[in-house]
């Protein structure tokens, strides 16, 4: 009996994952192995005929397909039971705060927070009022005035040389973490003012001390969904070294092309996956080099220079993945040292905007220092109530003063 019902449970399943993947496979990524074949097929001069699907892609329809991919993991696991009531199964799939740019949640934490009584909660209301003010804060006034920098050279890469190419991908790293985590500071906020959590997605992944901790700190959803429905079930670090170094190559393979159809993206998850194999092919001889160099690879100073070393390596996947083709990463990697001089007026910002996003910047790069020990909205909450007032009154104007305006500048992470 248990065997004829394991049976049904593998069946639908299967069904699932068939029903979600293919979906995802024919908006996103048909076409580019359609083209993938084509190109293959055209080398040995054979005809092909077969043409591309001519269809707009769904907004965010990587992240609810995974959120729903981990429900029918979940139950087949039996971690979950099997939610009947259909409005709240279609409410933990387009939950609209983060329907179409994540967090990424599961259906053993989201979904029984749909049957709870929720009443008003004033601190709640607070809090996530100070998440989304933040939120839109790193996306109005940073992401979206750097952007007009990225899109200047990034979108012209014959125009440009040299330094252009390195301002540029500084302000692209800077851009994609505060376009990405203010979505997910704005959802979480939302969320938490109706009463539910949704999990942490972001956690100052740019003072990582490698790239195995940047994993842990960026996308924390996306990382974690491969972690426990790809990597674990292959095997992870519990199988012979080879075979753990192939399982790390295929989930980062693979969180390249989930977030798009084109070989830089695929290129950018390789990468990762390339550093880490690397990181502990070398964990010997990086602790002596700690030692030689520091005494003491916890000082400061060897602490500092893993976090410089390891946003650097980070940055130099970000060129692959804001890159419009191959070629142009390959050029911008090419010319990117070449020249050393540079006019900041000349990528689309003048004086005054540039001294905003240095401004605000800094006080990004002061908020996350503070954040080491405790979150910014517990920070806000604990000053004396004239302070606290003061400090999310001028947060809001801050935003409406200092934002950048442009309509074109939607999020990064719509497009996945």
């Amino acid at each position: 009996m248990e065997k004829v019902i394991r049976s049904k449970r593998i069946k639908y399943l299967l069904l699932s994952l068939a029903a979600n993947l293919g979906l995802l496979f024919a908006f996103k990524y048909f076409n580019f192995f359609n083209g993938a074949a084509r190109a293959a097929f055209h080398h040995f001069n054979i005809v092909y005929h077969i043409p591309n699907l001519r269809v707009l892609l769904p907004v965010g329809i990587s992240f609810y397909t995974f959120q729903t991919l981990s429900y029918s993991i979940d139950v087949f696991r039996g971690e979950r039971k099997a939610e009947h009531h259909f409005g709240i199964f279609a409410l933990y799939v387009a939950f609209f705060p983060q329907l179409v740019a994540g967090p990424i949640e599961r259906s053993t934490r989201l979904l029984p927070q749909f049957s709870e009584k929720h009443q008003f909660n004033y601190q709640r209301l607070i809090d996530g009022f100070i998440l989304m003010v933040w939120g839109f804060f790193k996306k109005i006034v940073i992401a979206d005035r750097l952007a007009v920098v990225v899109n200047h050279v990034y979108n012209n890469v014959p125009d440009y040389n040299g330094i252009s190419f390195l301002i540029a991908s500084y302000c692209f790293a800077l851009q994609i973490y505060c376009d990405f985590s203010g979505y997910s500071d704005i959802a979480i906020g939302a969320a938490k003012i109706m009463g539910y959590d949704l999990m942490t997605n972001f956690d100052r992944p740019y003072f990582s001390k490698s790239i195995s901790e940047f994993w842990k700190r960026w996308h924390i959803s996306l990382s974690t969904w491969f972690r426990d429905y790809l990597y674990i079930p292959l095997g992870g670090n519990r199988v012979k070294k080879w075979h753990w170094y192939f399982n790390m190559m295929v989930v980062f393979l693979l969180s390249g092309l989930w977030h798009g159809a084109n070989w830089t993206f695929l290129i950018w998850g390789g990468l990762h996956g390339f550093y880490l194999i690397l990181s502990i092919l070398t964990t010997t001889l990086r602790k002596k080099f700690a030692l030689i160099f520091f005494r003491n690879e916890n000082s400061v100073l060897s602490k500092i220079f893993k976090v410089v070393v390891t946003f650097h390596l980070v940055l130099f996947g970000w060129v692959f993945f804001r890159a419009n083709s191959l070629a142009d990463a390959i050029y911008i990697l090419k010319k990117i040292f070449l020249s050393f001089e540079s006019n900041l007026l000349h990528y689309g910002l003048d004086r005054s905007q540039w001294y905003s996003a240095v401004l605000a910047v800094s006080l990004l790069i002061l908020v996350h220092f503070a954040e080491r020990k405790r979150s910014l909205s517990s920070i806000i909450r604990s000053q004396p109530a004239m302070l606290r007032w003061g400090l999310c009154f001028l947060l809001t104007i801050g935003v409406v003063v200092l934002g950048y305006y442009d309509q074109s500048l939607q999020f990064i992470y719509f497009q996945f």
